[in-house]
């Protein structure tokens, strides 16, 4: 009986109230924006723009990725990516190697000098995350990371439109 009234009630609300209000999109992203908007200037304090640390921070810990892999890992389109791997590449701050075997991948490392350069990120990236989550309980903060990566893995898997598809490089965490 109270599950049928929870859910009359949140039936209600959307009825009633502005569409935004429970709609998953919307608060994922005012999620993001508010947690990214305040490390961003962390970021940028340290000489990097938003798009250099997606990248570096998706190679820490790995042994490489795929421009592929690397564009849903950064939330980047691969045009921009290419331009930004040669210039950190550039910079020295990651490798590119064509894999062997198949000449037309590429598998993209960090450099001992790119890892460095964001080790104090990665640290500070890390206690915001406690601090944000602190408030949920380490079982609910890692239930919630959990299925927010079930659902980008249901997503893909089902091929939703859209979902290959990754927002401009200004977007995003």
């Amino acid at each position: 009986m109270a599950k049928q009234a929870e859910k009359r009630s949140s039936i209600d609300a959307s009825a009633t109230g502005r569409f935004l209000d429970e709609y998953l999109p919307y608060w994922l992203t005012q999620a993001s924006h508010s947690i990214t908007k305040e490390f961003h200037r962390e970021v940028e304090r340290e000489g990097l723009s938003n798009a250099e640390w997606r990248v570096l921070a998706s190679l820490h810990g790995s042994a490489g990725e795929t421009i592929g892999a690397l564009c849903r890992l950064a939330v980047i389109k691969q045009p921009t990516l290419s331009k930004l791997v040669q210039r950190l590449e550039a910079e020295k701050l990651v490798l590119r190697q064509t894999i062997a075997g198949d000449r037309r991948q590429t598998l993209v490392t960090s450099t001992p000098r790119g890892r460095a350069r964001i080790d104090a990120l990665v640290s500070k990236a890390r206690a915001q995350q406690r601090a944000i989550l602190r408030p949920f309980g380490s079982t609910n903060s890692r239930q919630l990371i959990g299925m927010l990566q079930e659902l980008v893995r249901q997503r893909e898997h089902a091929g939703s439109p859209g979902a290959d598809l990754v927002p401009d490089e200004g977007e995003g965490a």
